[in-house]
């Protein structure tokens, strides 16, 4: 995840929580054309904080698409690569939709909010994008396509406290709200979607608002949590928490040339499923002739960090992959990260080495969560 601190522009888009984010001391940098916290404290601080007792997160920035219709299903199956015929109102899933060459358009969660209305869940840098492959797909099918991102916004609430500070703002238990499934109606006095979603590896929740409302939810929840030891949480531990998971980055370790079998996400590529999508062709050839590189995750024992682009080497001193994403992990205080590396050599026990101002270092080829060793 890169961010630019050099660069500010006045085009640059602002959260609903922007104010929120000045009163409360976040250092705010560009990142994919908005303006967001990268830190309020320390990277360090609130990464801990999400592990061992929770996060408020700012992820407004996110795109909203609504699809509705009566071939809403029929058109969504076609599109993305996981099963929409699980789905029923109330429950969400993870999925990818492919170009026809099986790589990544994006990666995004689709909730199913009503018998012939679905919500869609896409990444910032990609809305229009996204938008603009969805349209071009919907030709026959008797549904639109709304692009309703300007009218929310949204926080995760993440952590081992995260459900006990949502039942004190709330008066409400929500012990039975399953993972990937949400509830909609009123709470905090407003519209809400609270969906038992997140990004970081802990328990938590999602909340998508309206955006008028996010800033006043935000600082109710932030006052409620405080005595459990919640913290204002950027977008630097984000990103370090998603990768000690193991969780993919778009971009990344998914993009328009990693397709998800090579990416790690084969469990969400329902090759079988009742109607066939797009890049499935593509994605069957790719599985029958064998996968020629796979993502891995590992752990360094060095203190220098592998970065994006960093050269990994075979044992014979051949260049045979490159880093995709790596910074320190806080729980374990050595370096992590993911590299893309010849199938045959995407296993554990891997003999692999980075390359880091022409000296050689050992990588630990690792099952995620990264943070937890077995």
């Amino acid at each position: 995840m890169a961010f630019n601190e050099d660069f500010m522009s006045e085009n640059l888009k602002r959260t609903p929580l922007h104010a929120f984010h000045v009163e409360h001391g976040a250092r705010m940098v560009p990142f994919a054309g908005w303006e967001m916290p990268v830190q309020y404290t320390s990277i360090l601080d609130e990464h801990k904080a999400v592990r061992e007792k929770a996060g408020l997160f700012d992820v407004s920035h996110m795109g909203e698409v609504r699809v509705h219709g009566a071939d809403a299903r029929n058109y969504l199956n076609t599109l993305v690569t996981n099963d929409v015929e699980k789905l029923s109102v109330g429950k969400a899933i993870y999925t990818v939709m492919c170009y026809e060459d099986g790589g990544v358009v994006d990666d995004l969660i689709i909730y199913q909010v009503g018998d012939e209305e679905y919500l869609l869940c896409i990444n910032a840098s990609n809305v229009e994008k996204d938008v603009e492959w969805m349209a071009g797909q919907v030709v026959g099918f008797e549904c639109l396509i709304d692009n309703v991102s300007d009218n929310f916004g949204q926080l995760a609430l993440q952590g081992p406290e995260a459900m006990a500070i949502l039942e004190d703002v709330t008066g409400q238990d929500f012990s039975a709200l399953k993972r990937f499934h949400f509830i909609q109606g009123v709470f905090f006095d407003t519209q809400a979607i609270i969906s038992r979603t997140g990004y970081t590896g802990e328990d938590g929740v999602e909340l998508y608002l309206p955006a008028g409302e996010t800033a006043r939810v935000a600082n109710l929840i932030y006052e409620s949590g405080k005595d459990r030891g919640l913290c204002l949480t950027g977008l630097g531990a984000r990103d370090s928490l998603r990768l000690e998971a193991g969780y993919p980055l778009y971009g990344h370790e998914i993009s328009s040339t990693i397709n998800p079998l090579a990416g790690g996400l084969a469990w969400v590529v329902k090759l079988a499923k009742g109607r066939r999508f797009t890049g499935q062709d593509a994605l069957e050839r790719i599985k029958e002739n064998g996968i020629e590189k796979r993502i891995v995750f590992f752990r360094m024992e060095d203190r220098r960090i592998a970065r994006q682009g960093t050269s990994v080497i075979d044992a014979d001193g051949n260049t045979v992959g490159e880093v995709l994403s790596g910074t320190q992990s806080p729980m374990l205080g050595k370096p992590i990260g993911s590299a893309l590396v010849p199938g045959g050599q995407a296993r554990i026990g891997a003999e692999l080495f980075v390359e880091i101002r022409g000296k050689r270092f050992q990588i630990e080829v690792a099952r995620p969560p990264l943070h937890i060793i077995d």
